[in-house]
């Protein structure tokens, strides 16, 4: 195995952690500004508010991107086990 291709196996690899990372990294920005514009508005100045809306919202947004995370997921690995066999 050259470097080369240790390289693009290590690029393949960030690149699914980031893209299956993003939804969920993305919602609770989306919530956690859209608290923090509505606590500036009201003037409600609780540290805590923003906890559980955020949590519950990446919740679902797991369970909405979970089958297409697998997917992404189970094509890496078909990816990585093509290179091994390709390699023997």
């Amino acid at each position: 195995m050259s470097e080369l291709e240790v390289l693009d196996i290590a690029r393949d690899g960030m690149m699914v952690m980031l893209m299956l990372a993003a939804p969920m990294l993305l919602t609770g920005l989306v919530v956690g500004l859209t608290i923090s514009i509505f606590q500036t508005l009201t003037h409600i100045q609780e540290q805590t508010l923003t906890f559980i809306p955020k949590i519950v919202a990446v919740f679902g947004a797991l369970i909405l991107f979970l089958p297409w995370m697998l997917r992404e997921l189970t094509e890496f690995m078909q990816r990585i086990m093509d290179k091994i066999v390709a390699l023997g």
